[in-house]
């Protein structure tokens, strides 16, 4: 279980973060990173998108560092949750993947900057400072991949798919695309197999794909869930 255990009272100047990853050595080594800067200080830890919008209702904090393909609820989706329930919290999404889908839908759940792991150590202390200045932070690829999208979607009048998504249906697409069947789904949610099947039927027909498969690759570029 990630440790969530309340730290010694900080300084009023102090940025409080909240940690979310589902790997124990990935959160040890951030924050390391993060506990090293005197204005810095890891206060509370998640192992999953869920267990992190429960800590952020309950505990003090400024800034949530999020990775972005965890369990049960992925960094995207409680960023988009966060934004609701702690409108005032600043949101960073930290990933391994250096992918403009994600970087975009990030961007669009909330989040004020998009942290690369292989750089972390490099990037997340100015990241982590420039959110609570309302700055975004974007990383040296960013910039391009901004203008490029920006550039062809004026150019084909392009909107995105994921932009017609129900929440709902963003949930159901996140639990084919990991292998459960209807009635698992079904259970899950609390809603009928009838109205799984419904629903996977408008992801197809929305998002023009064929199959479960379609759709698998689709939730992968979406940053639902990992490769």
């Amino acid at each position: 279980m990630p440790d969530t255990a309340m730290s010694a009272p900080t300084d009023a100047s102090t940025i409080r973060i909240l940690l979310a990853d589902d790997h124990a050595l990935v959160r040890r080594g951030v924050r390391l990173i993060l506990d090293q800067q005197p204005d810095l200080e890891v206060v509370a830890e998640a192992g999953d998108g869920a267990e992190a919008i429960e800590l952020a209702r309950t505990r003090d904090v400024d800034l949530a560092v999020l990775d972005i393909a965890m369990p049960r609820l992925t960094g995207l989706q409680a960023a988009r949750e966060l934004a609701t329930v702690r409108p005032g919290l600043q949101i960073l999404m930290l990933t391994m993947h250096d992918n403009e889908q994600y970087f975009f839908q990030a961007l669009k759940a909330g989040a004020s900057g998009y942290v690369l792991k292989s750089v972390a150590d490099r990037d997340l202390v100015a990241a982590c400072r420039a959110a609570m200045r309302d700055e975004p932070f974007l990383y040296p690829g960013a910039v391009t991949a901004l203008i490029r999208n920006y550039l062809n979607r004026a150019r084909h009048g392009q909107e995105d798919p994921d932009q017609i998504l129900t929440p709902r249906e963003e949930e159901v697409l996140k639990l084919v695309a990991e292998g459960h069947s209807s009635k698992e789904i079904a259970d899950l949610l609390f809603i009928s197999i009838k109205t799984v099947q419904r629903h996977r039927a408008n992801l197809l027909q929305k998002l023009g794909l064929r199959d479960r498969l379609d759709l698998t690759r689709y939730a992968i570029r979406a940053g639902l869930i990992e490769p």
